[in-house]
């Protein structure tokens, strides 16, 4: 899941996962009887969460190259003609109004390294196979600065 590289995400969602684990890590009311399935949950999301912020890269923008990678805010055409705008990174619930696109996605992993014009193909869980084409690539500071929340 997350990768040697680092993992980009924003401030915001470095402090929702940092709010999250200490909500986790919180002594746990033993009378509340949480069965140990819920426990190797609980556990397994504080792992997980320590895994991301040891890899985080937060907020640092990527290079304005127009190229499609994790720390952008990407649009893209489909097939049919609509347009999407959406951030590739960590989701999140809450980033201004945009969508998240985890770059491990089939539309992250297949649209990361592309460049404006170029088509590129994946597969959905259905089976079927969708077609985009990369629009424009902004770094996400560069986006929220033309589009103020």
């Amino acid at each position: 899941m997350t990768d040697t590289h680092g993992v980009w995400m924003t401030q915001q969602t470095k402090d929702r996962l940092l709010a999250e684990l200490a909500e986790l890590s919180a002594p746990q009311d033993v009378s509340g009887g949480e069965d140990i399935s819920d426990q190797q949950a609980r556990q397994a999301r504080i792992h997980q969460i320590h895994d991301l912020l040891a890899v985080a890269v937060v907020g640092q923008d990527p290079p304005d190259d127009g190229v499609a990678e994790p720390g952008m805010v990407l649009t893209v055409r489909y097939s049919d003609g609509d347009t999407e705008t959406f951030l590739l990174g960590v989701r999140d619930d809450d980033q201004s109004g945009l969508e998240v696109y985890s770059p491990q996605s089939p539309l992250g992993m297949a649209i990361t390294g592309a460049r404006p014009g170029e088509e590129r193909t994946y597969q959905v869980p259905s089976g079927a196979n969708v077609t985009v084409t990369l629009l424009d690539a902004v770094p996400y500071g560069l986006h929220q600065t033309q589009h103020p929340a």
